[in-house]
C-alpha cells in the first residue's frame, strides 16, 4: 500500500512553523490535564489558595510533558498518520513541523516537566515520571497490542488524577480512584469504537491492535466500564453523604446529573462521535448542562455542607 500525500483541501496555504509548532503540541488537549484539580476539588480543599496553587503547578507540569509526548507520539507515527483522513492534517504529518525537530524538542519538554514536578514536590515528580515512562512504552510498544494500549490510555488520565493528590499532600479516596479508572476506560473503549466506525477495513493500517477489536468486545468494554463507574460513584456520593450533616442531600442529587451525563456519552460514542473525547465535551450542549447541574450539586455538598 502506498502512503496518500497529505490532504491538503482544509488550508489554502500551509502553516507558519511556530503556528504548526503551537498545533502539534495540541493545546485542546490539555483540557484533559485538568484532571488534575479533582482529588483536591473532591476533598473540599480547592478553594486554599496554597491547595489551588500547587494544583494549578500540576496542571501546567502535566501540559508541558503533554505537548513533549504528543510530538514524540506523532514523529513516531508520521507514516501512519498520513494514511488516516484527519490525522494526515497534524502538523507532522502534514510536514508542517520536522519530524527532526520534533524529536529534539519532545525529549526537552519531558525533562522540563518532570524537573519542574520535582522541584515543586518530589512525589509530583514520581507521578509525572510514571506518566513519562507510561507514554514512551506506549508509543514505542504498547499501542500494538490489544487491551493493552486500552489500559494504557487509561491509566495516563488516572496518573493525571493521582498527581492532583501527590501535588497537594492529599490521600486518594478508593471510590475516587475506581470511577478515575473505569471512567477512563469507558472514554477509551468509546474512541477506540468511534476509530473502527469512522476507519472501517482501514483501521488497522492506522493501528494494529485495532484488528482486535471487535464491535461486539468494544460494547462489552463500555458496558462494564459504564456499569462499574455508576455504582462505584454512588456508593462513593453516600460515603461522602454520610460525613456530613447538611439539611439537603446534595450529594445524592449530584447522581442524577452523572448518571445522565454517562448515559449521554454513551449514546454519542454508540453513534461514533466518542474519537476525541475533549472535542465532544467541549461541543455537546447537553453534555455541559449536565456536568454543570453536577458541578453545582457536588460543589454545594462539599463546600456548603
Amino acid at each position: 500500500m502506498t502512503l496518500s500525500p497529505p490532504d491538503t483541501a482544509r488550508r489554502s496555504t500551509p502553516r507558519s512553523l511556530p503556528v504548526a509548532l503551537v498545533a502539534a503540541v495540541r493545546p485542546k488537549q490539555w483540557v484533559k490535564n485538568v484532571l488534575v484539580f479533582a482529588a483536591p476539588g473532591a476533598a473540599g480543599v480547592l478553594d486554599e489558595p496554597a491547595v489551588a496553587l500547587d494544583a494549578f503547578v500540576a496542571f501546567l507540569c502535566f501540559c508541558t510533558v503533554s505537548a513533549g509526548t504528543y510530538l514524540l507520539n506523532d514523529a513516531g507515527d508520521v507514516e501512519q498518520d498520513r494514511l488516516h483522513p484527519t490525522k494526515r492534517h497534524r502538523p507532522i504529518a502534514a510536514g508542517e513541523v520536522p519530524v527532526g525537530l520534533a524529536r529534539v524538542l519532545g525529549p526537552a519538554l519531558l525533562v522540563a516537566g518532570v524537573a519542574a514536578a520535582v522541584a515543586s514536590r518530589w512525589q509530583l515528580g514520581v507521578v509525572l515520571g510514571g506518566y513519562v515512562v507510561l507514554t514512551t512504552t506506549y508509543t514505542v510498544w504498547l499501542k500494538h497490542v490489544a487491551v493493552l494500549d486500552v489500559l494504557a490510555v487509561a491509566a495516563g488520565f488516572v496518573l493525571r488524577a493521582i498527581a492532583g493528590g501527590a501535588a497537594t499532600d492529599l490521600p486518594i479516596s478508593d471510590w475516587f480512584f475506581i470511577v478515575a479508572s473505569f471512567g477512563s476506560l469507558f472514554m477509551v473503549a468509546g474512541k477506540r469504537h468511534a476509530e473502527a466506525a469512522a476507519l472501517g477495513d482501514d483501521a488497522v493500517s492506522t493501528r494494529r491492535s485495532m484488528e482486535a477489536y471487535t464491535p461486539s468486545y468494544l460494547a462489552y468494554l463500555r458496558s462494564v466500564s459504564s456499569g462499574v463507574v455508576l455504582v462505584a460513584y454512588c456508593l462513593w456520593a453516600f460515603e461522602k453523604a454520610a460525613l456530613v450533616d447538611g439539611s439537603v442531600p446534595w450529594f445524592q442529587i449530584s447522581i442524577v446529573p452523572f448518571a445522565a451525563a454517562v448515559l449521554r456519552y454513551a449514546q454519542l460514542v454508540d453513534a461514533g462521535e466518542g474519537g476525541a473525547p475533549e472535542e465532544l465535551v467541549l461541543r455537546d450542549r447537553i453534555l455541559q448542562a449536565l456536568a454543570l447541574l453536577w458541578a453545582v450539586a457536588f460543589g454545594l455538598g462539599t463546600y456548603a455542607t
